[in-house]
């Protein structure tokens, strides 16, 4: 599963005139009609998930009800918003849309984003800080509404268009506290000027702050993804070691002048030559990569042979395309019980972990306590879930983002929506990791230690998920002191 790149909009682009008069066409409704019929079609017969959380029934209840909005001819953009809650109520961060290129360039070239990052609570926001030129808004004011709208109008808008797996909603939280002004532009309306209510000790005050340009706000994670010198980093303090793994991607992994497998050998070595009792692993905002890296490393948390995942799916149609030159690298799917199942690759491992995976000759046998959030996603998701399945690891913090039992994922090709400019990106294979199907079904990997944040954590930098993990370390070495007394 290729890590997912949090492109939370548009894509880049540099044509703006082709862009502008892109997004400004208008298509008759017919055709609006025929595009959303076309990307359902597209997603019934590609995408193996399509189903999997909300039953083919409902799907085209809501279908025949999204159809039924388009009422006038429509551009582009107008349509977008009508097609992105469809594609992201069916459960799949994988699955996404995105307009035409060039037009994420072209508004990047104008005042138009909110200057506040935010951090949303239920349906209250927050501000975390204020990039605009009105300095009367300070960290920890609640914003009542923006534009007219209330909070919760504008979080009933944007919440269903933010792809996550199953029912979760933690990615969404997290990409909106990351990315606010960006989903939104992209959902709600395109404006140079932002009429705020905002409260401010106990009364309500109105203050219109014009828009701002991405380049004068966009900072490292936030509008911006997380910037690592290195991905991988280990580090032992007494009697505890804590390894950070912020990505499973090697494209990531090797900028860092870094080798996955052999920096893992020798943590894992180490780890077992100093007796090292203790191990954090902290994967917030691992947003995946690799499989062959992420079933790598699951191996060092167990003792003898385990199931990594259970199966890999197809729908009837890709199966069946699965020849000719597309031969040198799959094998062809098998139909079993009506469902058509991935098989190992000729030439490629991507695709080999719903085999017996063996353990790591480093494998580590002391207590392990995972760091978990909404933005552990994809083949991270996966490692989490195997891990607590077994119950290899104390889980800290809050669910992932990444669904408990496997996602859609692998292959994803685009698909044109024409005559519009979008596209559509399809995931060909669902995953099924092995681990119960009946507990955590739509969810990620729950913690086993919920860690809530609040506003006042966030601005002051309290990383109260760490600082729990070491207190239940610290309680779980009084403990032996006391048992061995």
């Amino acid at each position: 599963m290729p890590k997912i790149l949090l492109s939370l909009s548009f894509i880049l682009a540099a044509h703006t005139l082709f862009a502008q008069k892109a997004l400004t066409k208008r298509y008759p409704r017919d055709i609006c009609l025929r595009v959303i019929d076309n990307a359902a079609e597209a997603l019934a017969t590609s995408q193996p998930g399509v189903y999997r959380y909300y039953s083919r029934a409902e799907f085209k209840r809501y279908l025949d009800s999204l159809k039924t909005t388009v009422n006038a001819p429509m551009t582009e953009l107008e349509l977008y918003r009508k097609l992105k809650p469809m594609v992201a109520r069916i459960g799949c961060l994988h699955t996404d849309l995105i307009t035409g290129a060039n037009y994420k360039g072209w508004l990047d070239k104008s005042p138009n984003l909110l200057p506040l990052q935010l951090y949303c609570d239920g349906n209250r926001a927050f501000v975390v800080k204020n990039y605009s030129t009105d300095k009367t808004i300070v960290p920890g004011d609640e914003l009542l509404a923006i534009n007219g709208k209330s909070i919760p109008e504008v979080l009933k808008l944007l919440l269903p268009a933010i792809p996550a797996d199953g029912y979760n909603q933690t990615m969404k939280y997290r990409a909106l506290y990351h990315m606010f002004p960006s989903w939104y532009r992209s959902v709600i309306e395109v404006t140079d000027t932002f009429a705020l209510a905002v409260k401010q000790h106990d009364r309500e005050v109105l203050i219109t702050v014009p828009a701002v340009m991405k380049k004068d706000i966009a900072q490292d994670g936030f509008l911006k993804e997380f910037s690592y010198p290195k991905q991988l980093a280990f580090e032992v303090t007494g009697n505890t070691a804590v390894l950070t793994v912020h990505s499973f991607a090697n494209s990531a992994i090797k900028r860092g002048d870094q080798q996955f497998k052999e920096f893992m050998d020798k943590t894992f070595e180490e780890l077992r030559q100093k007796g090292i009792p203790n191990l954090v692993v902290d994967l917030r905002y691992n947003t995946g990569g690799s499989d062959v890296n992420a079933a790598y490393f699951s191996g060092f948390f167990f003792d003898k042979p385990y199931r990594y995942w259970d199966r890999i799916e197809v729908t009837d149609k890709i199966a069946k395309k699965i020849k000719g030159i597309a031969g040198i690298w799959y094998r062809k799917p098998v139909l079993k019980d009506s469902v058509w199942l991935w098989q190992k690759g000729k030439t490629v491992k991507d695709f080999d972990f719903f085999e017996v995976q063996q353990p790591s000759p480093y494998a580590y046998k002391g207590k392990v306590y995972v760091l978990i959030n909404g933005f552990c996603m994809s083949s991270c998701a996966d490692v989490a879930s195997v891990l607590s399945s077994h119950k290899k690891a104390v889980f800290v913090g809050e669910e992932t983002g990444g669904g408990y039992q496997g996602n859609n994922s692998g292959l994803m090709p685009g698909v044109n929506l024409r005559p519009t400019k979008m596209v559509l990106t399809v995931p060909l294979q669902g995953y099924f990791t092995a681990v119960d199907p009946k507990i955590n079904f739509g969810r990620g990997t729950m913690p086993d230690y919920p860690v809530k944040m609040t506003i006042n954590d966030i601005i002051s930098g309290v990383d109260k998920s760490m600082e729990l993990t070491m207190e239940l370390i610290a309680g779980q070495s009084r403990q032996e002191v006391a048992i061995s007394l």
